[in-house]
């Protein structure tokens, strides 16, 4: 049984790239290459990663697909691509030439960024993930909670693509609130081609109070909503060090599972991710 990092990011840190980064989080603000990397994944006992998109730039996917071209242990990249643009096919194109581009299964826009909250059903947005789609790539929500009704629509425009919503929406854990995010996720979760990734917790906490307890009730909304087959282990590593080290993160993942069977648990913790991003 394989153990896959479904979500985590390489970056050379610049403050105009990441300014979102808060002072409080000032452990991250530094480079994370793969060998960084590479040494937690011996520590944690994790077999491989899909590497995830930071910045909104061409460049930068093709620098990810670079490293999964000379490190193994990169299994999958979700990579940025202006979905908008009128001459998506030929960026696509040129990313699909890439040595690594076996690796490059999925794609992801930084929706919670957008002014619009709408951003997601625009018409020349949904043009571009429909493109998507009949090449075969999966497309990753990025959104917060607010966002969920609007990605419920969003989806239901592309019922034969496959979509994995990131960090479960960023719900207000550190204000302990469950609704409306519980109802809304619950509501996601009935479309089956939607799947989701247990990563981001603990940075929508507080990062320096934050315990297993608190998260708990979140892990068990999604649990009971997506099921077994349909959830994926992810750390967001670096941002993750804000509040967590990368094998207790893991650890604490594994604590909210045990009311699951192992072959569950194996699901959750790599087969799922294997299976919806074609590694």
């Amino acid at each position: 049984m394989p153990v896959i990092d479904a979500h985590h990011h390489f970056w050379h840190y610049n403050a105009a790239d990441y300014g979102w980064i808060p002072d409080a989080w000032g452990c991250i603000r530094r480079d994370f290459v793969p060998a960084d990397l590479e040494r937690e994944l011996a520590v944690a006992g994790v077999d491989g990663v899909v590497s995830v998109q930071a910045r909104q730039s061409l460049e930068e996917t093709l620098w990810l697909l670079d490293f999964a071209a000379r490190h193994d242990f990169i299994r999958g990249i979700v990579g940025w691509v202006p979905l908008i643009a009128p001459n998506l096919a030929a960026h696509l194109d040129r990313l699909a030439a890439h040595p690594a581009a076996a690796k490059l299964r999925a794609f992801r826009h930084v929706l919670q960024a957008e002014l619009d909250d709408a951003y997601m059903l625009r018409d020349d947005f949904n043009r571009g993930v429909a493109e998507l789609t009949r090449r075969g790539y999966a497309y990753d929500i990025l959104i917060l909670e607010r966002h969920l009704p609007h990605a419920i629509a969003f989806v239901d425009r592309h019922p034969d693509a496959t979509f994995v919503l990131d960090h479960i929406a960023k719900p207000r854990i550190a204000a302990c609130e469950l609704e409306p995010w519980a109802t809304n996720i619950r509501e996601l979760a009935r479309r089956p081609h939607v799947a989701c990734k247990l990563s981001g917790l603990v940075t929508e906490a507080d990062v320096a109070t934050w315990n297993p307890a608190q998260l708990q009730p979140y892990f068990d909304v999604v649990l009971a909503a997506f099921g077994p087959a349909r959830l994926l282990f992810g750390t967001d590593w670096p941002v993750c060090l804000a509040g967590v080290g990368y094998s207790r993160w893991r650890e604490v993942v594994e604590a909210a599972l045990t009311s699951l069977s192992p072959t569950e648990r194996c699901a959750i913790l790599g087969e799922n991710a294997v299976r919806l991003y074609r590694l």
